[in-house]
């Protein structure tokens, strides 16, 4: 068969797309491992041979696939590769994670440490997670903060931290988990260190020409804390009206930048319990004609030289704390002080020995050693002298933080292995894994104590536990992090349609994509769906305001519920305004990033980059020219050799899904003519849209499920895959193929596999230098 239909291109002199098969040794299949699972994965996809020229039938090409891939499994199974010994970093959303789940306190960590790097599709790749002088100075610093807050340390100055709105975000429409009867804003989760007074002050969204925006007409602005409101003030209108009176006095002595005269009135300084309290500001909505819009557009700020309309809150800065009386009762308090000394000193240490032991074994992810203990009572004692037990323990606390032993992830070899030999993580190291795969944070006591006494790695339990974690609200890491980056929702954030071409697109309609699918992949965890059901589900998540841009009828207010999916084309992920989105331009659709993202994340099969210095500019009409369609751009294009080459594996994805826009609406048409869905797949598959595509894509259901194993997977090892994983991986394949390829199936098959549960003995690092890399 080889030689018959493959030979033809892919030989020694041709070479085409790199890939040479004539004169390869078929006695040896696992000799050659990376080339030929290459090769399955395009017989897999029906992507070869390619369209015009010959083709063996269905059942030979699927057959030749299944030698293949019984040639490589075999080999594996008789020679396992768990792959090389990695050391992980705690990345910014595990370090996060991990600091609420230790210390009781949600921190932003974009504050505090730099954005991580990604490799293979994950900022979890231990590859491309280094430690550089610079970024462990960040982390030190951190730390201090971050202990200084849990610990409520008495040297905590005033400060100011500053949140904004976007520009887009309407503030004429009820915001989600802002207070009924309010319009617009922001609602924040700030936290106060200490009991003391502190300054909050709303700032105005400007125009271009520095003028506030909607003053026309009287606005009421609410500042509230955990629901209590502390400022109450009306701005704009007539300056002859008297405003409403404040509830609470301000001091305008806290901050001496000049204000404007309405911003002036926007600033109260109010006593707050330490901890951490929800903060909103917002306006109060207005009955009758004053809630007239002035513009047609959904959209309430679309110009930034319009200063009429509604008036927009930009940002709310919290300052303090001022006059601070102490720290007060805190989750984060109880959470460190879990007991409480005589006045004697030796009770003191005993207290402090006992805390640090509790928050060691947590952090360390193991049981704390005397050796462990050692240098963090050193540093307690050096607080102690300066400052007395609360500033000994502090001090200790940031030793935790900053420790190796907890930002970094390290798996030991036992003792006596022999270089290069393959064995068992240890129940500790296998509990790290687990929590930090599902839950992107330390594992909790349960899965300490079991792994303390051996337990955990027994089937049974392993089973048992990893239900226990999926039903946990922490496994909603597997959603903000891995469906996040699989499904480019982080990309959302940064995606700004051109608003002269989409007027009616603001943050409401993005933040409403991101939570739909969001709420969609966690309902296929939560229920234990099958997998092939983000393709075909015939249910989604929608508030009003995204109702409306899908034209689904009967939905009233911001809140988010499951609907029915009556229309074929919107169902499943191919539906979702977010994907439709981050795959286009800001102002036209991509049929090239749509189907990019169909080879790469449903099937597997990214297409090559384009050539260097190849211009990849669609053709524009000149002056007086008609305009084209995408259809007849994207054919225009692909009439370059060079180009057409990849854009044939590419172009008829994207432009059956031509009907959505670049914000994800139904469109019919596109510059002033019908659209034309109607194209052909690279295996010859005719199709007219997005259900024809959808239903191609599900002819093939195991290289779909195949490649979403093969993404999770990749996030749980925190390493790219190779060759030797992908007979773990299709194992996994077939054993959830008996239970519906169902969530749970996968996830239990990952972490029962080879790859997760062994590690190879490192067999390159001098055994001198071990040493002195683990005293260092």
């Amino acid at each position: 068969m080889v030689k018959q239909y493959c030979e033809g291109c892919h030989n020694a002199r041709l070479k085409t797309a790199g890939l040479v098969l004539e004169g390869q040794d078929f006695s040896a299949v696992p000799a050659n491992a990376d080339l030929w699972e290459k090769v399955i994965r395009k017989l897999r996809t029906g992507a070869m041979p390619p369209p015009g020229a010959r083709r063996p039938d269905a059942a030979a090409i699927q057959g030749l696939a299944a030698w293949l891939e019984s040639e490589l499994d075999r080999a594996v199974a008789a020679h396992p590769n768990p792959g090389e010994p990695l050391v992980h970093r705690l990345n910014r959303a595990e370090y996060a994670n991990a600091i609420r789940d230790l210390l009781a306190v949600d921190v932003d960590v974009a504050r505090l440490l730099p954005p991580d790097d990604s490799a293979f599709g994950f900022d979890n790749v231990s590859d491309v997670l280094g430690l550089s002088p610079v970024l462990i100075e960040r982390y030190v610093a951190a730390a201090e903060s971050i202990s200084a807050l849990a610990v409520g340390e008495g040297g905590v100055s005033p400060g100011a931290e500053t949140y904004f709105v976007r520009q887009d975000r309407s503030q004429d429409q009820h915001i989600e988990g802002l207070p009924l009867g309010t319009l617009g804003g922001l609602r924040v989760t700030h936290t106060f260190p200490l009991d003391g007074d502190y300054t909050f002050q709303v700032a105005l969204l400007r125009t271009n020409n520095d003028g506030l925006v909607g003053l026309e007409r009287a606005h009421q602005i609410e500042i509230a804390v955990d629901g209590a409101r502390v400022l109450l003030e009306t701005v704009g209108g007539d300056p002859g009206k008297a405003p409403v009176k404040r509830e609470k006095v301000t001091e305008d002595d806290v901050d001496d930048e000049p204000q404007s005269a309405v911003e002036s009135k926007l600033r109260v300084t109010v006593p707050i319990k330490a901890g951490q309290r929800t903060v909103t500001a917002a306006f109060v909505q207005k009955r009758g004609a004053d809630t007239m819009r002035l513009q047609p557009f959904v959209r309430s700020s679309t110009s930034p030289y319009d200063s009429t309309g509604m008036p927009h809150i930009r940002t709310l800065t919290v300052a303090g704390p001022f006059n601070a009386t102490g720290p007060g009762d805190t989750p984060m308090r109880r959470r460190v002080f879990t007991c409480r000394p005589s006045s004697t000193a030796a009770s003191e240490r005993s207290c402090a020995t006992q805390i640090l032991s509790t928050l060691a074994r947590r952090a360390y992810r193991r049981p704390v050693t005397t050796k462990d203990l050692q240098p963090l009572l050193a540093f307690y004692d050096a607080g102690r002298m300066e400052g007395g037990f609360e500033t000994g323990v502090q001090r200790a606390v940031q030793r935790i933080l900053a420790s190796p032993k907890f930002v970094l992830r390290v798996e030991r070899d036992p003792a006596k292995a022999v270089p290069g030999s393959i064995h068992p993580l240890t129940d500790l190291e296998l509990a790290s894994r687990l929590s930090f795969f599902l839950w992107s944070s330390i594992p909790d006591d349960q899965l300490l104590d079991l792994a303390s006494k051996g337990q955990l790695s027994t089937t049974a339990t392993l089973d048992k536990q990893v239900r226990r974690m999926l039903d946990d609200p922490k496994a909603d890491a597997l959603v903000s992090n891995f469906a996040g980056q699989w499904l480019q929702l982080r990309n959302l954030r940064n995606t700004v349609p051109d608003p002269e071409e989409f007027p009616d697109f603001d943050d409401q309609l993005r933040e409403g994509f991101a939570r739909e699918t969001e709420l969609f992949f966690a309902s296929i965890v939560r229920e234990d769906h099958n997998v092939l059901d983000l393709l075909t589900a015939n249910y989604t998540f929608v508030n009003e305001r995204l109702a409306k841009h899908y034209g689904i009828p009967f939905v009233n207010g911001t809140h988010f519920r499951r609907v029915l999916v009556t229309d074929e084309n919107r169902q499943g992920l191919l539906g979702h305004g977010s994907l439709l989105t981050v795959t286009s331009h800001a102002n036209r659709t991509a049929p090239v990033l749509r189907g990019k993202w169909v080879l790469d994340a449903l099937l597997g099969t990214p297409p090559p980059p384009p050539p260097p210095n190849v211009n990849t500019d669609l053709p524009t009409p000149g002056e007086g020219e008609k305009a084209q369609t995408m259809r007849q751009m994207m054919e225009t294009h692909r009439a370059n050799p060079v180009c057409a080459s990849c854009h044939k594996l590419m172009d008829p994805i994207g432009l059956a899904m031509e009907h959505f826009d670049a914000v994800g609406a139904w469109r019919s048409t596109d510059a002033g003519g019908p659209i034309d869905a109607s194209t052909q797949l690279l295996d010859g598959t005719k199709v007219d849209g997005v259900v024809a595509l959808r239903a191609a894509l599900l002819k093939r259901p195991g290289v779909i499920v195949e490649t979403f194993t093969e993404r999770l997977m990749t996030y749980a090892l925190g390493r790219g895959l190779h060759a030797y994983d992908m007979p773990a991986v299709r194992e996994i394949v077939r054993t959830a193929a008996q239970r519906e390829y169902r969530f749970s199936a996968i996830v239990l098959g990952i972490v029962n596999s080879t790859p997760f549960r062994m590690r190879l003995s490192d067999n390159t690092t001098p055994a001198a230098e071990k040493t002195r890399v683990a005293k260092r």
